[in-house]
């Protein structure tokens, strides 16, 4: 089956995207170590939360399964945790730290109206269980498949302390070129670039603040550097597929550069006086750029050129070059890693583990449910469904490189991105920009704190917050959220921009919704006028419903939001032109003709809007006096005739005066 399958050019009832038969949706995994702040949720969540309902309505709920969880495991949960207990900040075991967020995380995504299937943990309850059972079998799978290799590396001593230091303890600058991030951490930076621990730049000890001394360790890596070819294939097969953004293909073309080092040009001499002793390599040095580049033909002599450089006092900085990923570890809150030959006692470092935790929790759903667990098979490795991975830029190094090599290289015999029908199939990756604050990057870990998720909820709706962060255009490029009771430059008279989209709900759907369902009860004693709405509304919505799909199938939710309100103003200025002459000549049959139309306008935006603000268009649904199939895209084309089987007019809910069906928040109210 062809999941990606799509016709350029118009839209139109024979020209539509196609999608899977199933599909599994994740959204991420927040660490454990703290609650969400607004990112988490407008930046990834929200998203893959309207996906996984507009799937749910296109191809059946029974066939999706959207999963999520927290990461409990790795450095960065130790570290918070180690922090916190000796501020008294928190008494309790680690567990119980982690279980506390959790709770934190779920309780949040509840109130924003997420609707996972399983938000499970992967050091909790049964999910655990799968987890540790997962994690083994694919690490030994890729052990059979020879893709792993025993790697001795130097790691960050504490002498002090006396004591190894994790990923999270030891902080200093990332030594890849053009880095921007404030922080960087053992082998790994707050961008997500990757690096060998010897290269990190003025490294301190978060315990003693003392510089580390380096001792050799033995981990278990996968062979990644192997899989150049298959990467670059992959990127080339990306840049086809209209429903990848350009930003996944480009950022993991950047991390498949030759190995190279860059050195600043006043260092020229110092480099000159000992490049003999490096291996082979090229020189490069444009005049335009401050730094000159040597070009080495494979990674081990790069690194051992770095070793060499640093030697010497000669300061550098890497490219985004493949280097070995790192499987194990020896932290010891971590998941059990299989004893492997003469290594024993390792534990999987965090961010592998993560990378198939969704597979964990698929399994950890179905049997929650009651369905066989090998039905994960079904979802994961069938080449008749698909797996949308919601995620961050940061992290496309992770899911679009290491995860791609990976779920390729468990598969058995030769390695291409064409993988078989019954082994894991490689994931579609929705990755957004940054959301900034303020104009600002906001990180919980760095000095732009951002307001924290639940907090929101204190100044707006849930539905207000979902249809403001869809419409911000996150898949073009990073933008800014500017809640006006957050912001100190704004001015009591300014508007609010979060609430734009809201209101359209509240302001303008929810009246022409209104003026329906009284409308009915003044004239047609509470019932729905039935029959065939006018052909320029039919052709109208059908055109809506169309561009809509097609939008989702392309993950381009500002351009849905903008369909929706087009659309939903359309049936507003229909309904006050025609009811505006109906009263005027008291014509019955014109406010009839009115009431079948505008109720056309008011069904088919309700099922557009269902995966995005779900709240209220299910009141709506209920008060129509229809079952869940009214959501069911085998009948999106339908008018309200359909559902009514066979009536000459249909009964509705009665609507009390002041009833909204989307409303403001309360501090919103003058």
């Amino acid at each position: 089956m062809e999941h990606n399958g799509f016709i350029s050019g118009k839209p139109s009832k024979d020209n539509r995207p196609t999608f899977p038969e199933k599909a599994v949706i994740t959204g991420g995994m927040p660490y454990g170590n703290k609650e969400l702040h607004f990112g988490h949720v407008g930046g990834v969540f929200v998203f893959a939360d309207a996906f996984a309902r507009f799937l749910r309505d296109r191809i059946g709920k029974e066939n999706v399964i959207f999963v999520s969880g927290t990461d409990c495991y790795g450095s960065p949960i130790a570290e918070s945790y180690r922090a916190k207990t000796e501020l008294g900040e928190f008494v309790g075991s680690i567990e119980d730290f982690v279980r506390k967020n959790h709770e934190s995380q779920k309780k949040t995504l509840d109130d924003y109206d997420i609707s996972l299937d399983l938000f499970g943990a992967s050091a909790l309850g049964d999910a655990a269980k799968h987890h540790a059972v997962v994690s083994e079998r694919l690490i030994k799978r890729l052990y059979e498949n020879g893709q792993l290799e025993k790697i001795t590396t130097s790691q960050f001593f504490d002498e002090k302390a006396g004591v190894f230091l994790n990923g999270r303890q030891v902080i200093g600058k990332c030594p890849v070129m053009g880095c921007q991030s404030d922080k960087a951490y053992a082998d790994e930076c707050s961008l997500g670039h990757q690096y060998m621990p010897s290269a990190l730049i003025d490294p301190k000890s978060t315990l003693t603040g003392e510089t580390p001394v380096m001792k050799d360790v033995v981990n278990w890596y996968f062979r990644l550097t192997d899989h150049t070819d298959l990467l670059n294939e992959y990127v080339e097969e990306l840049k086809r597929r209209p429903n990848v953004r350009q930003l996944v293909s480009k950022t993991i073309g950047e991390f498949l550069e030759p190995p190279v080092i860059h050195i600043k040009k006043e260092l020229l001499s110092e480099y000159e006086r000992i490049s003999g002793s490096l291996a082979h390599h090229t020189l490069e040095n444009d005049e335009k750029k401050t730094s000159f580049t040597i070009c080495f033909n494979t990674l081990a002599e790069r690194d051992k050129a770095c070793e060499t450089l640093a030697h010497a006092g000669i300061r550098f900085r890497t490219g985004k070059t493949l280097v070995p990923f790192r499987l194990t570890g020896n932290i010891e809150w971590g998941v059990k890693a299989p004893d492997l030959e003469d290594l024993s006692g390792l534990t999987v470092w965090v961010w592998p583990e993560s990378l198939w935790a969704p597979i964990s929790f698929t399994v950890t759903y179905l049997e929650s449910v009651g369905r066989n667990i090998e039905e994960w098979k079904d979802f994961w490795c069938s080449k008749n469904s698909m797996v949308y991975q919601f995620i961050g830029s940061d992290n496309i190094y992770f899911y679009g490189v290491a995860q791609t090599a990976m779920f390729a290289a468990l598969q058995s015999g030769e390695i291409s991105c064409d993988i078989p029908d019954g082994e894991l199939q490689q994931s579609t990756l929705v990755a957004n920009h940054h959301i900034l604050f303020l104009d600002k990057k906001a990180s919980s870990s760095g000095d732009i704190k951002p307001p924290m998720a639940a907090d929101l909820l204190n100044h707006y709706t849930a539905e207000q917050l979902r249809m403001h962060w869809l419409s911000l255009g996150l898949g073009r490029g990073s933008v800014s959220f500017q809640p006006k009771p957050y912001n100190p430059a704004a001015k009591p008279e300014d508007s609010d921009p979060v609430v734009k989209e809201g209101f359209l709900l509240s302001n303008v759907y929810n009246r022409v919704i209104r003026s329906c369902f009284y409308c009915a009860q003044k004239y047609f004693d509470g019932k729905m006028p039935l029959g065939e709405p006018d052909a320029d509304v039919i052709a109208e919505s059908e055109k809506a419903v169309l561009e809509y799909e097609r939008f989702m199938y392309k993950f381009e939710f500002h351009q849905v939001t903008y369909v929706l309100d087009s659309y939903i103003r359309k049936s507003n200025k229909v309904w006050a032109k025609n009811m505006t002459e109906a009263d005027k000549n008291n014509d019955d049959e014109l406010r009839r003709r009115t009431l079948i139309n505008v109720f056309h306008y008011v069904r088919t935006a309700a099922v557009l809007l269902h995966p995005l603000a779900p709240n209220g268009t299910e009141m709506l649904r209920e008060y129509l006096g229809f079952g869940e199939d009214f959501w069911s895209w085998e009948h999106i084309f339908e008018g309200m005739a359909y559902f009514c089987k066979g009536e000459s007019e249909h009964s509705l809910k009665f609507l009390e005066p002041r009833v909204d069906f989307f409303t403001k928040h309360p501090s919103q109210f003058a």
